[in-house]
Parts: C-alpha cells; sequence; structure tokens
C-alpha cells in the first residue's frame, strides 16, 4: 500500500504557474461535465430539453428572415 500512496505523491511546492493552471482548468472542466451531466440527465429538465431538440436543423428560421 505504500507504494500506491509514493505513486500518488504529489510535491505542491515545487508547482509552477503552468502546473496551477492546468491543475484549475482540468479541474473547472471536469466539475462543469458533471454539472451538465446532471443537469442533461434529470428527469425534470427531459421536457424542456427535448422541446429544443430540432432547433439546430431548423434552417427555415433563418431563411424567412432574411426574406423580409
Amino acid at each position: 500500500m505504500s507504494n500506491l500512496s509514493e505513486y500518488f505523491d504529489t510535491d505542491w511546492a515545487s508547482m509552477t504557474l503552468n502546473d496551477w493552471v492546468g491543475l484549475i482548468v482540468t479541474v473547472g472542466i471536469f466539475l462543469l461535465m458533471i454539472w451538465a451531466y446532471v443537469y442533461t440527465f434529470h428527469p425534470a429538465n427531459k421536457e424542456k430539453l427535448e422541446s429544443q431538440k430540432h432547433i439546430p436543423l431548423d434552417d427555415d428560421r433563418f431563411d424567412t428572415e432574411e426574406k423580409k
């Protein structure tokens, strides 16, 4: 078990600015992905998301605005 703890041991004091930026960005994206998965798959949001599922394929909306 000591080998596993040595494997994941981190020297926080020797981390550079780039290491900290990378760590913060990685943790931030991870948390945003968790929020997105929970929001998307929550049953209360199903009707709201289902009503907007054809928006990317709706080209007619832009065609009618150009003709005006």
